[in-house]
């Protein structure tokens, strides 16, 4: 609602699972021949990259379990073709993230929060040696982009919370007031050379006090009084924006350095991304002029390479949670917006402006692909020349080469680095290499027709010693979301968060991986299926799945079970309450009733773009799609895990549903993790969690009693 070298790595965390061995009988540990749970939540995976300017290395982020600090830590590497990648940082209590290049190659800037201290820009060199801090900034930084020439840096940093607020703790305690936001973030510009010249970083200490400026419609919000802005006289630093009608979320140089385009919406809540406004503000006089203000998201500006023109991600008009993603451009001077992909049906996001036209990422039947679009004409060519899922897409500033993320059925997602015609992509890391030798099993995608006739996708995953002759248990993981996807690429398997995917295929099981309305990727209508029908037609879609590989023959319609977090595990409750096809059910941090759902949750919006209205408007809506209703049907066996300080779902819903199933006899288990989370945060509560499933399901699909490796209860 609404995602090196290993060996001595999967050694030490072999060593750490041995010390559970006095707690567990030897039917409670790993599978023969398949790697343990601990091996799993262990694997490393790759994240965003940044192609140099010359095209010759990418640096990208590494995320890795660290099981002493128990957490998980995320570090920038970087390769060279035909080089071996090196880890370039390493931060001990934090992490860095968010590499980006200078424009002449020579250093590479990163956010980084170390030994506990507010998130900062940090600088190292390509070839190594000690990361240094840019910024020294009391509130930190949340983002930042380097200008086109390099000399200065623009960052928007949050305001500090007024001296009013911070008496009110020290008199009064730690408080909040429902609804009441954090302190805006705002543009500020630092000049790079100057920043440089001070070995701990450029610092900067703000005023609480602060000054009300004009909204982001003025013509020139506060020109006049910019050098008296908090922290900027004397320093490199020099404020672009202020106040509290806004706070900034994304922006971009133009090419010429002398304006900035900017993200913002009303303020700092969750669901204020649907009212993000673009506007852009002259880097010399601070002058500010408001773009786009139509209704629902408009974010994520990217300049044409002539500077006439911004490309932007747009709800066009639309604020509803289900909105596909569009593209828009607009002239930088003013003027109305010009949808680009209403041809398009499907999510589409602008990756890059260049000088042969705009990149553009979208989603085709359960895939990534990459376009470039001649925005005048509209007409979009397909760039990749295989099925791969693409993320984290970055080309030169000249457009001749580009580096991504992908992911394919037999490979992990990997870094890839490749010419922009013809595309090529050469391979520059293994991270696939961790699951060597691991019983692999093998991913297809799959359709079938639910309950009203809507097509509907799915990937099925086989095991290593499928047997098409014979039918097999079913394990069906549901995304959340809804508008999440899920694709036939490795780590579906190998990165399944709680759920031990690899260890169930590894007994033998198929897993289902349901697209169910909703799911984006499909067109505008499929997204908007579940519409005032959440759970029903969901349920419908799933349901259908099932039946189809029991038709086909390849699942054993008594040897089924289902799970899933967030919406998945929503959809899981609906199924637990209707349907007694399942043998067990997971519900991760799943809904059990709409109206206590609404009443908790931190994004109140959602609710009322599916369900149509508030649960006192609707009454009949709520309860058709609310677990709850059906419970006095429930007779499948449920596992309940939620996050005890979950915002989004919050776990009320958990406790509603533990207690339905208690008093009309149904088997259940309630598992709260410690954690301000709707996820489980830490690597020894996955570890956890995926203990408390295996059991689950060895329980009441297999008949098996798993003695966990740990004590319960306390």
């Amino acid at each position: 609602m609404v995602s090196r070298s290993h060996a001595p790595l999967l050694a030490a965390c072999a060593a750490l699972a041995a010390t559970f061995a006095p707690f567990a009988p030897a039917s409670a540990q790993e599978l023969p021949g398949a790697p343990s749970f601990r091996d799993v939540l262990s694997l490393s995976s790759v994240g965003g990259v940044a192609i140099a300017p010359d095209g010759s290395a990418v640096a990208y982020e590494v995320r890795r379990a660290d099981w002493d600090a128990n957490r998980y830590d995320t570090e920038i590497w970087l390769v060279r073709p035909g080089a071996a990648p090196f880890q370039l940082t390493r931060t001990a209590k934090g992490s860095s993230s968010r590499a980006a290049w200078s424009p002449d190659g020579r250093w590479i800037a990163f956010l980084a929060s170390r030994e506990d201290a507010k998130t900062q820009v940090w600088v190292i060199r390509p070839d190594g040696g000690e990361a240094r801090p840019l910024t020294d900034v009391d509130e930190g930084v949340r983002d930042f982009e380097w200008s086109p020439d390099g000399s200065r840096m623009a960052l928007s940093i949050q305001e500090p919370r007024s001296a009013a607020m911070k008496r009110r703790e020290k008199e009064y305690g730690d408080w909040r007031v429902e609804s009441e936001t954090a302190p805006p973030a705002h543009l500020w510009v630092l000049d790079v050379a100057a920043a440089l010249r001070t070995p701990d970083g450029a610092r900067l200490a703000l005023d609480s006090a602060g000054a009300e400026p004009a909204a982001p419609d003025s013509t020139n919000a506060h020109a006049t009084d910019r050098d008296s802005a908090a922290g900027t006289a004397g320093s490199p630093y020099r404020q672009l924006t202020q106040g509290a009608a806004y706070t900034v979320e994304g922006f971009r140089w133009s090419p010429d350095g002398t304006r900035i385009a900017f993200g913002h919406q009303p303020d700092s809540r969750v669901p204020s991304f649907t009212h993000r406004d673009l506007s852009v503000v002259d880097v010399a006089s601070d002058a500010i002029r408001a773009l786009v203000t139509q209704p629902g998201s408009d974010a994520d500006p990217v300049w044409s390479p002539d500077g006439r023109w911004i490309a932007f991600s747009t709800g066009a008009g639309d604020t509803a949670y289900y909105t596909t993603d569009e593209i828009a451009r607009v002239r930088a001077s003013g003027g109305a917006p010009e949808l680009l992909t209403g041809a398009y049906d499907s999510n589409a996001d602008p990756v890059a402006w260049l000088p042969g036209g705009l990149i553009v990422q979208g989603w085709r039947q359960g895939q990534t692909v990459l376009y470039r679009m001649d925005p005048d004409s509209k007409k979009m060519t397909e760039i990749t020349d295989a099925p791969r899922a693409f993320r984290s897409v970055d080309y030169t500033r000249d457009g001749r080469s580009a580096a991504f993320v992908g992911a394919t059925p037999t490979e992990m997602s990997e870094v890839y680095l490749t010419a922009a015609s013809p595309w090529k992509p050469r391979k520059l890391t293994d991270m696939t290499a961790q699951v060597a030798g691991w019983p692999i099993g093998a991913e297809r995608d799959i359709t079938w027709k639910s309950k009203d006739g809507t097509l509907v996708h799915g990937v099925l995953i086989t095991p290593p010693d499928f047997d098409s002759t014979r039918r097999h248990p079913l394990v069906v993981r549901i995304h959340g979301g809804p508008t999440g996807i899920d694709l036939p690429i490795l780590s579906s398997q190998v990165e399944s968060y709680v759920y031990p995917l690899t260890q169930w295929l590894a007994k033998g099981a198929v897993v289902l991986l349901p697209n169910y309305r909703g799911s984006f990727g499909f067109g505008q209508a499929f997204e908007k299926l579940n519409v005032g029908n959440l759970g029903v037609g969901d349920a419908w879609d799933v349901m259908s799945g099932v039946q189809a590989l029991v038709d086909r023959g390849i699942a054993d319609p008594d040897s089924m079970v289902a799970m899933g977090w967030s919406e998945g595990g929503y959809i899981s409750a609906f199924l637990t309450t209707t349907t007694h096809r399942f043998k067990a059910i997971s519900v991760g941090a799943g809904i059990s009733d709409w109206m206590t759902y609404y009443v908790n949750t931190d994004i109140h919006p959602f609710t009322i773009s599916y369900l149509g209205g508030t649960p006192w408007d609707l009454p009949k809506v709520y309860a058709k799609t609310s677990p709850i209703t059906y419970i006095k049907q429930a007779s499948t066996p449920t596992l309940i895990q939620h996050d005890d300080g979950d915002p989004r779902v919050p776990p009320p819903n958990g406790f509603e549903l533990y207690q339905g199933l208690k008093d009309v006899g149904v088997p259940t288990r309630f598992v709260l993790y410690h954690a301000d989370s709707h996820g489980v945060p830490t690597p020894k509560q996955r570890l956890a969690a995926t203990w408390h499933n295996w059991a689950w399901v060895a329980k009441w699909l297999y008949g098996e009693e798993v003695k966990l490796p740990f004590p319960e209860g306390g």
